[in-house]
């Protein structure tokens, strides 16, 4: 295990500019995946730092869904049970947002956050999550997580039996109307965006008593807080009480050009719907020494997904560690026996 104290001799979390220690893991991201990373390598025995900027993408839904033994949980009582967690095996989290990183010569890294710390690892794990691109319609961004949605397994139960409205966005539009028809009887695909279905296409949607409204969305109705309808550009406002958005996504990764990593398209059906960091079971990067978990690379991950792919990420984080000490171990002890 990686001795925890700064060159300057101090213990302790990151302290101020020119305090470096280091870690064997810094985690950036302090959601699910990076929690739970965190929380594996603190049982591990080893020292583990988590960089968490405070915003997690759930942080607007009312409770966390499909994660066994916590169903129905607000988002921040998770993470607080999380941070409880990670301290109790000895893990650090700080707050802050990781700016820079780069390569030190004895192939560990530094990482600098928007205040000036800076902190040193032998490994990273990237667990920075994604951002939706949400389109650009009035209101729209201030409901998201609350009555505009994107998950039907997130959030469909939810909204079950209620009228939901699909923003049609791209050629998934269909697909994603007829998923949500699982969920509600009264399901009306917005075409916006989207492009005119063809005749099959049709006939799926009235197959399922899917309605089909043209026009482009101008705007949300919103009475005592709550969504009533959707207005078009000609001033007809259509009754929904949900309404489903399928938001291109982007992975956030302020630190791949340093690390000399690049994202790769993400994929629907041979649709384009965003972008992700590439990595292998292990959630090791093409970069030795990173690791990625969480919605950085798996956009389509729910909650406990995320969580799993944390875990996973950091038990192959400490097999590499092990194996790199072992190798030094042995080199050091062939050393002293030819110094006999």
């Amino acid at each position: 295990m990686t001795e925890t104290v700064n060159e300057y001799g101090t213990a302790g979390g990151p302290g101020h500019a020119g305090e470096e220690r280091r870690y064997d893991v810094v985690v950036v991201g302090g959601g699910a995946a990076g929690l739970s990373g965190a929380l594996t390598l603190g049982r591990a025995r080893r020292s583990a730092l988590v960089i968490d900027a405070g915003e997690p993408r759930n942080a607007p839904a009312d409770g966390i869904h499909n994660y066994l033994g916590r169903e129905g949980a607000p988002p921040a009582e998770l993470l607080a049970t999380g941070h409880d967690e990670v301290r109790r095996y000895g893990g650090e989290i700080t707050e802050g947002r990781a700016v820079s990183a780069a390569r030190l010569a004895d192939g560990g890294f530094r990482v600098v956050l928007d205040d000036g710390r800076a902190v040193r690892a032998d490994r990273l794990l990237l667990a920075t999550g994604l951002v939706d691109e949400l389109p650009h319609v009035e209101g729209l961004a201030r409901r998201w997580g609350r009555d505009v949605l994107h998950c039907p397994y997130c959030h469909g139960w939810e909204v079950r039996d209620q009228a939901v409205g699909v923003l049609g966005t791209g050629p998934l539009a269909v697909h994603q109307a007829l998923m949500w028809r699982q969920w509600s009887a009264d399901v009306t695909l917005f075409l916006h965006t989207a492009p005119e279905p063809d005749d099959e296409q049709y006939e799926r949607l009235a197959a399922r008593g899917i309605a089909v409204v043209d026009g482009t969305v101008e705007s949300l109705a919103v009475t005592d807080d709550r969504l009533t309808g959707v207005a078009l550009d000609g001033g007809r406002v259509v009754p929904c009480q949900a309404l489903v958005v399928a938001a291109p996504v982007s992975a956030r990764t302020d630190l791949l050009t340093d690390l000399g990593l690049a994202k790769v398209g993400l994929e629907m059906g041979g649709v384009p719907v965003g972008d992700r960091v590439d990595a292998d079971p292990t959630q090791a990067t093409s970069v030795p020494g990173v690791w990625v978990a969480g919605n950085v690379t798996a956009p389509t991950d729910v909650l406990i997904g995320a969580a799993a792919a944390g875990v996973r990420a950091a038990a192959a984080i400490n097999a590499d560690l092990t194996e790199q000490e072992t190798v030094r171990a042995v080199a050091a002890r062939r050393a002293t026996a030819d110094a006999v």
